[in-house]
């Protein structure tokens, strides 16, 4: 079946919401009307998506420029837009190889924007889901692409909050990160409630139980177990926009989302 045959425009899709917040034209009416009753209730929600961009941004530019990282695996990688991973990290190194995953079939009809790199480096896309990493990384085309006994750099931006449970979403990080081997990266963010108001915090439960939004929102110790047994880059586990002067025009309250780097020894 075509990509297009399998795209449900009448549920809302997280990749396309967020595209919708990015100004982006990849979206259908009921991707905008959830993203609109979010805005409403958390009005900064659009600051706090191009915040999560600039962090991407900077992370993979940390990872590539200073870190000297040359394999990527972008898990949640959404709809292409401006500086993609693979652009910054092949712009460090045209030699820089990353692999794409995601679950929305529209993502896979632009893929070819996000397969186009450097001749010297690789890129490839794979449609599979973060919920079943086995998938992943027994996929062909992964194992065609990265070398899984040299460091990868496994981001996992604005998608974790989807997996509900940490009991879910503990062990897919955890298989992924083992199949890595040392020197390898775990990049995340998380969405939060722990630096809204009690009015905020409230409202967000509300919807969440009503199943009106779809992401989960941690506190620091949760998202920090993520990180466990990994050396944490400074500044460590905080605001999305404060990690090393990512999005300096927002503050924590305006993003409510956590955000790190770590190192696998």
């Amino acid at each position: 079946m075509a990509a297009q045959d399998r795209i449900d425009t009448s549920v809302a899709h997280p990749a396309r919401r967020y595209n919708y917040w990015l100004g982006g034209k990849d979206h259908f009416a009921a991707d905008r009307a959830s993203g609109d009753e979010i805005a409403a209730a958390f009005p900064t929600v659009r600051t706090a998506v191009l915040a999560n961009r600039a962090f991407l941004r900077r992370a993979v530019r940390y990872l590539a420029e200073e870190a000297g990282v040359r394999q990527f695996l972008d898990i949640g990688t959404g709809l292409p837009v401006p500086d993609n991973t693979h652009e910054l990290a092949q712009r460090a190194d045209p030699t820089s190889r990353v692999v794409y995953v995601d679950n929305d079939p529209i993502v896979l009809t632009h893929a070819r924007a996000l397969l186009t790199g450097t001749p010297e480096g690789r890129t490839a896309y794979l449609e599979a889901d973060l919920r079943d990493p086995a998938a992943i990384l027994d996929h062909p085309e992964l194992r065609a692409t990265l070398d899984l006994d040299r460091p990868v750099a496994l981001l996992l931006v604005a998608i974790l909050h989807f997996i509900h449970t940490d009991e879910a979403a503990l062990p897919v990080v955890r298989t992924l990160l083992s199949a890595l081997p040392s020197g390898s990266y775990l990049v995340a963010t998380n969405a939060t409630v722990d630096f809204t108001d009690e009015a905020g915090a409230a409202a967000y439960r509300a919807m969440f139980a009503a199943g009106r939004t779809d992401g989960y929102a941690r506190t620091a110790a949760q998202f920090g177990a993520f990180f466990d047994g990994l050396d944490l880059v400074p500044p460590g586990i905080v605001a999305v926009c404060d990690w090393r002067g990512s999005y300096p025009e927002a503050t924590p309250a305006d993003v409510a989302m956590y955000a790190a780097v770590g190192r696998k020894p």
